[in-house]
């Protein structure tokens, strides 16, 4: 039942007992529960959701980035993982990327900084092989006419085309499909994409192997892209293959939580969920000062660990079982003094990597989605371009923007993420699900770099200590410990809605607090799916943060 005192904005959670997709772009949700009425599975329905969020969110999710999955099928109590997530191009050397480079660091944005092969189309071919019921070439047809139609400009696209306006014009292919005419496109305004449609038509007609990564498109794709300094090649394209791996878990009150392995920040908000267990957060009251406090010294805490360790693990031993583990936790919690805060520059990492490095934080742009169907299958997905637009780098005539997610790697060869090619960088996507008794109960995740972790530990804490339905969950007012887009300092960032009372304690404990609008769109859009086995229902919620919705049959 839901929590009588929990927050409402007047969008209730969606129930229905067939199936639910919750996305954040209400026309992807469409698309995926158009999968599940004609028979197919939460796969299905996944696949065709991320396709219309490459065309009607283009600024955070495309077909040459990277993703994700949790799978938990219904009739087993294993949950199966893949990472799709590509490597860095054999001709991606320390040597190349230093040679003029002021730092240590790549540039975020142009041609040099797509050099990681885009995973996320081998990930959707890996899930439907195993788990799809409907045919590859149907599941496009929803983006397929979006793209070439045209799709109505949603806010989060026109406000994010506003801000990335003088990166934009700097790519005169990327402008002339996003800002055309010149102008910064309004809400509801018509963006058609051509030669993107093409490209997803290609796909459906072809596969994953031969439509993207071994044919035409992918020389297609190297071919625009190389000549402006991106060292990608057609080899890059066809020796990927994203893979299954086996997701890490830790439990929150009889819970389990799983989440992906690294190169995935997944172990930071089990580290968060261990570390919080050992307080009876029930007695703090949700948005209280000790609420906040407590969870956002024990972020600092997680972030500590993974940035001295975060990265590719076959190029790395990272010891993941450590760091996630219950006795690892109860001693750095330790560090957390509930009546003064840390400095998040200076927390120390519990377990030290050989040699001493600077710590990066991320940034990042995602869309966090799922899905789930009749038969108990529930799907937990994740998808990015990386920053806002990408490396705001349209790939020759595909009208495909090509991530940035190698511009992450460092070139200090020192450092654990250091640059080589072959290798998958620090990636912050994490999906997440929830089982209880082996029986997946709820699916859940948010976009957005640092905040991923925290709004996860939200939901989480919201849903199983207050009882809060899912949508009262993802409306509850959040923070963000950490940098926002664009920002070099790492406030304590909170949403206008929190009391003056509770910020006045927070700023006097010492937390840096930075305050932000009611609703703040880098808050991250979460989204999730609660299985209510007593009713036979799923609910689903939707982030009013952002331009989606959570929709079921």
């Amino acid at each position: 039942m839901s929590h009588p005192n929990g927050p409402r904005t007047g969008r209730p959670p969606t129930r229905a007992p067939h199936g639910m997709v919750s996305t954040p772009h209400y026309l992807a949700s469409q698309a995926g529960v158009e999968m599940l009425q004609r028979g197919g599975t939460a796969v299905d329905a996944a696949i065709a959701a991320n396709a219309v969020l490459c065309v009607a969110y283009p600024h955070m999710a495309g077909l040459g980035g990277d993703g994700f999955w949790l799978i938990a099928d219904g009739t087993s109590d294993q949950v199966q993982a893949i990472n799709a997530s590509g490597p860095a191009a054999e001709g991606a050397t320390l040597a190349r990327y230093r040679s003029g480079a002021a730092s240590d660091e790549i540039a975020a944005r142009g041609a040099q900084a797509a050099l990681t092969v885009p995973g996320a189309i081998d990930g959707w071919r890996l899930a439907h092989e195993r788990f799809g019921r409907l045919a590859w070439a149907e599941l496009f047809a929803p983006a397929i006419g979006y793209a070439r139609d045209g799709v109505p400009v949603s806010r989060s696209l026109a406000d994010w085309t506003v801000h990335d306006e003088p990166i934009l014009t700097q790519h005169p292919e990327t402008a002339a499909i996003f800002m055309p005419g010149g102008h910064v496109p309004a809400d509801g305004d018509r963006l058609v994409q051509a030669a993107l449609g093409r490209s997803l038509q290609h796909l459906a007609d072809h596969g994953a192997r031969a439509g993207f990564y071994e044919g035409d498109l992918a020389a297609r794709i190297c071919s625009g892209i190389g000549q402006a300094g991106s060292p990608l090649q057609t080899s890059d394209f066809a020796a990927y293959h994203a893979e299954w791996v086996t997701p890490i878990s830790t439990t929150y009150r009889g819970n389990t939580i799983y989440e992906l392995p690294p190169n995935t920040q997944g172990f930071t908000p089990l580290q968060i969920l261990n570390l919080i267990e050992g307080y009876d957060v029930v007695a703090w009251g949700d948005g209280t000062a000790d609420y906040y406090h407590h969870i956002a010294e024990a972020v600092k805490i997680a972030f500590a660990d993974r940035e001295e360790w975060l990265t590719d693990p076959r190029f790395v031993a990272i010891p993941v079982d450590e760091l996630i583990s219950k006795a690892y936790c109860d001693e750095r919690r330790k560090l957390i003094d509930p009546k003064r805060a840390m400095d998040i520059a200076t927390v120390p990492a519990g377990i030290a990597y050989q040699f001493p490095h600077d710590r990066r934080a991320p940034d990042g742009d995602t869309c966090y989605f799922c899905a789930a169907d009749k038969d108990g299958m529930i799907v937990s997905l994740i998808q990015s371009i990386y920053h806002d637009f990408g490396s705001a780098v349209i790939a020759g005539d595909t009208g495909i923007i090509m991530q940035n997610r190698g511009a992450f790697f460092s070139l200090d060869e020192h450092h654990p993420n250091c640059l080589q090619p072959g290798k998958r960088t620090f990636h912050t996507l994490i999906p997440a699900l929830m089982t209880r008794d082996g029986k997946p109960c709820l699916a859940f995740g948010s976009m957005g770099g640092e905040g991923q972790p925290q709004t996860q530990a939200a939901l989480v804490t919201r849903i199983v200590d207050f009882g809060y339905d899912v949508q009262q969950a993802i409306e509850a007012p959040r923070w963000l410990m950490g940098r926002t887009w664009g920002t070099k300092s790492r406030n304590m960032s909170l949403e206008g809605r929190i009391s003056d009372e509770v910020v006045r304690e927070l700023k006097r404990r010492g937390q840096p607090v930075q305050m932000v609008t009611d609703w703040n769109d880098n808050m991250g859009h979460a989204h999730a799916i609660r299985i209510d086995a007593e009713q036979g229902f799923y609910e689903g919620g939707a982030d009013p943060r952002g331009d989606g919705a959570a929709l079921g049959y």
